[in-house]
Parts: structure tokens; sequence; C-alpha cells
């Protein structure tokens, strides 16, 4: 007689195993995909340079300073002498000057160097985009994850909560958080973040609603595995994929939106720079030296871009019948 009993805890840890080494062959074979997608290699070589810039940034507050003396960021009411305001870029000139290798991309209507403001901008768009992400990501999947396994009156609840933060335009609710609370970069990530939340909270709820009628979760439910443990051990784990996807995505959403805001002037104030602040300093000098703003406008363009491209390769590899 052969004794084909497996106890319940020994049998979850047997699942537990096979799950896990499917989603490692997965993540192998999505990453291996991935590599091959040239738009996602890219994205991430764009985002890798803006990354690294933003770091460098962050480390040295004079690491960028080259050749620019009297034009630091950090001393905005300081204008340099010589007539060197509004320059145009190497090989132009206008009415203000020719453009010289001291400034590649020109100067700004205070005289001070573009191309300094735009390195230290990346470090506004990049921490901004990415701590508003990950703190909207977070609390969107718990709330989601709970609201999707529970059902009932906690679905109802924390539903009607989503809807009320979906049903304000974000700008104006980001505006109005900083109106209330100040115009500091620490409150535009908290209320970036806030209506970031809406997001990860649909799109993690409706994986749960499939997930948590899978078998290992009745197998876990049935050997007496606690709910927490449940949802952060089993739940959440399989149905991050296109989490990760949409949080790719909304880094470039999160840099529009703290862009925005700057132009708008609710965003980081001066003497800080931010690619939305020059946007909104240029728009009376468009037609003078348009180059004033067609810089700040083209790393927003290529910033976001790359984070689109990464994310659409990463939705490619995680789920191939997405091109089909």
């Amino acid at each position: 007689m052969s004794d084909s009993t497996v106890p319940a805890g020994e049998s979850t840890r047997v699942g537990s195993s096979t799950e896990e080494r499917t989603a490692v062959s997965r993540s192998a074979q999505a990453f291996r995909q991935l590599k091959r997608n040239s738009a996602s290699r890219a994205g991430l070589y764009v985002i890798g340079i803006v990354t690294l810039v933003a770091l460098l940034t962050t480390i040295d507050a004079d690491i960028f300073d080259y050749q620019f003396a009297a034009t630091f960021w950090y001393h905005p009411e300081n204008d340099p002498s010589g007539g060197e305001i509004l320059l145009p870029p190497i090989g132009i000139e206008n009415e203000f000057g020719a453009g010289n290798w001291a400034h590649p991309l020109g100067t700004d209507h205070r005289g001070r160097d573009i191309l300094v403001r735009l390195v230290y901008g990346t470090r506004i768009a990049v921490q901004v985009g990415l701590l508003a992400t990950g703190i909207g990501m977070t609390l969107g999947t718990v709330i989601g994850a709970v609201s999707g396994y529970y059902g009932g009156w906690v679905d109802d609840v924390l539903q009607r909560f989503v809807e009320s933060l979906y049903a304000i335009p974000f700008l104006i609710l980001v505006i109005a958080i900083m109106s209330a609370f100040g115009r500091e970069l620490g409150i535009a990530i908290v209320g970036v973040s806030i209506t970031t939340i809406p997001v990860f909270t649909r799109l993690i709820r409706s994986q749960v609603l499939s997930v948590r009628e899978m078998e290992y979760v009745e197998a876990a439910k049935a050997a007496g595995v606690r709910d927490r443990h449940i949802i952060f051990r089993h739940i959440i784990p399989n149905s991050l994929a296109p989490v990760l996807v949409q949080s790719t995505l909304q880094v470039g959403v999160n840099i529009l939106i703290v862009a925005s805001l700057s132009f708008l002037g609710f965003g980081v104030q001066p003497p800080t720079p931010s690619w939305g602040q020059m946007l909104a300093q240029s728009r009376q000098y468009m037609i003078v030296n348009p180059w004033f703003s067609i810089w700040p406008g083209i790393a927003i363009l290529v910033t976001v871009i790359g984070f689109n491209m990464l994310g659409d390769g990463l939705r490619d590899a995680i789920d191939p019948r997405s091109n089909d």
C-alpha cells in the first residue's frame, strides 16, 4: 500500500517552488526578447544617459561647469558681462551676436548657459518622474490588490476613493495640493504620486480578479495561509507584469506633468532650473531667439520618448500577443 498523501505545508512548498521556477523562466525569456528589440534598446540607452547625468549633477554641483565661468546655475542674479545674452548655438549668428564654444547651445535672457541649465534640469525631471511613479505604483498596487482580493464592501469603498481621484483633472489636483502645502519639490512629488495611484489601482485590481481564482491561491487558503501572506507572496507577484510596463510609461507621463507645472509656475521655483521653467521663460523671446525654447523642448521630447520606447519593448517582451 503506497501512501500518496502529502502534508499541506509540503504541498504549498512544492507549488511555490514550481511557481518560482516558472517565473524565473518567463523572466529570462522576456529579457532575451527585450534585448532583441532595437527600439527598447534605444530607449534604454536614452534613459541610462539621462539617469547618469541626473546622478552626476546630484553628486557634484560643479562637475559640468567646464568653461562656463560667471554662468553657474546657482548664481542666477549675477548676469555675466560682455553682452552674452540670448546668444545662439555654435555656428549661428543673430542680432545679439554669434555662437561660441563657451556656450555651445547659447545663452538665455539673463546670459546663463543653456546647456548647463539643461543638464541640471535633468535632475529635477528624473527625480520627480521616478519617485512619483514609484510611490504611486506602490500605493496603487497595494490598494488594487486588497480591493480585488476581498471584493464586497472593501472593494466598493476603495474604488469610490479611486474614482474620486479620477474625477479631478490631474493638473488641477496637483496645483491644489501645492497651493495648499507649498511649492516645494517634495510637495510636487507627493502631488504627482497621488494622481498616479488610480492608474495602478485599476490595473492591478483587474489582474487580481483573475489571479485570485487560481488553484495555488485556493490551495494556500485551504492550508490556512494568512490573507496578507497570500496577497504579498502570491497574488501581487503574479500580477505585476502589466504594472511594470505601465510604470515605465508612467515615468514619461509624470515628467510631462512636472514640466507642465513648472511652465505654469507651480513646479520647481527659481533659481533651481527645470525644463518646464525654461520653456516658460523663453516665451517672449521665441521670435528673436527660438533656440532658447527649442532645447528644453527637445530634452523633454527625447526623455519621454525614451521611456515610452522602453515601455513598449517591455510590453512586447512580456506579452508577445500584444503585437497580433
